[in-house]
């Protein structure tokens, strides 16, 4: 049986803040854009202190967002701090309800989020030390990881996927419609064709990928790469893999970096026939 979860709009509005709670789970949370925090700073979820994420755009190609993760002993100090020497657009805070999360729960959960976002490579993750988090009993982690199973079901309801594997998914083939230009990969060893759709950013079969990775090739790709080799998308014939049905992936970077088993940058990873790629064929459009 699935998990309760309620969303309160605090706002009445769907795009607006939001709290979020799940069944009996002691843990909580709250989200809004930066427009709104300052007016709800007074609210009981920032005076407890947790672990939070700042979402914002991304300035890097490669991918769909950047994120910044903490950890407060009071959240309403700490994101005011951010609301004054921080570019974001989006928070979201995860607290509990009961009081129940130490300062050592804290610092065990924020290393854990900063290692599951880098793995994840959805997101350009914006801090630049990697903490090792706090030393807790058996049973403590144990509850830790919980919370953090709760945080990920939650990051997708108020539109933060900085936790989630960009995993492509097979599509009923069929040709590039009107206006959906067709991309090749460029490589002198592998043949790839690519066309973007409403649903993403489709590679035809009986493209090519490398068999190899290097080790440029970041957790995320690297973890797609061997879904679609367990579930028979990529199959290996002879020295190379080859698509045996259409995929979809979420990023132009995600479909060249699993193709080429190396970090490749999607915007000039694919070029049109005609020499342009992708980013300036989306400059000329």
């Amino acid at each position: 049986m699935g998990r309760k979860l309620t969303v309160f709009m605090l706002d009445g509005t769907p795009t607006g803040p939001k709290t979020v709670e799940i069944g009996n789970w002691s843990g909580r949370a709250i989200f809004s854009q930066r427009a709104s925090l300052k007016g709800l700073l007074h609210r009981n979820e920032f005076a407890a202190q947790g672990v939070y994420l700042l979402q914002s755009e991304s300035d890097d190609d490669k991918f769909e967002s950047s994120i910044y993760i903490g950890e407060a002993e009071e959240l309403s100090t700490r994101l005011k701090q951010h609301i004054a020497d921080r570019d974001f657009e989006a928070v979201v805070c995860f607290s509990s309800r009961d009081e129940g999360l130490t300062k050592a729960h804290i610092k065990y959960l924020e290393a854990k989020l900063i290692q599951l976002a880098r793995d994840a490579n959805t997101s350009r993750v914006e801090n630049s030390n990697s903490p090792r988090g706090a030393k807790l009993s058996e049973a403590e982690a144990s509850d830790m990881d919980y919370f953090i199973e709760q945080i990920k079901l939650i990051l997708p309801v108020v539109g933060v996927r900085s936790l989630v594997v960009a995993t492509p998914h097979s599509v009923t083939p069929r040709q590039p419609n009107v206006g959906e230009r067709e991309y090749i990969v460029k490589s002198k060893e592998l043949k790839a064709r690519m066309f973007e759709s409403d649903r993403g950013f489709v590679v035809r079969a009986g493209s090519e990928a490398a068999l190899a990775t290097s080790k440029s090739i970041a957790p995320g790709w690297l973890n797609m790469r061997k879904k679609l080799i367990d579930v028979g998308v990529l199959k290996q014939v002879g020295d190379r893999f080859v698509f045996s049905e259409d995929a979809t992936f979420s990023s132009p970077s995600a479909a060249s970096s699993v193709i080429l088993g190396r970090q490749a940058p999607g915007p000039i990873s694919w070029a049109l026939p005609d020499g342009r790629t992708y980013k300036d064929a989306q400059t000329d459009a």
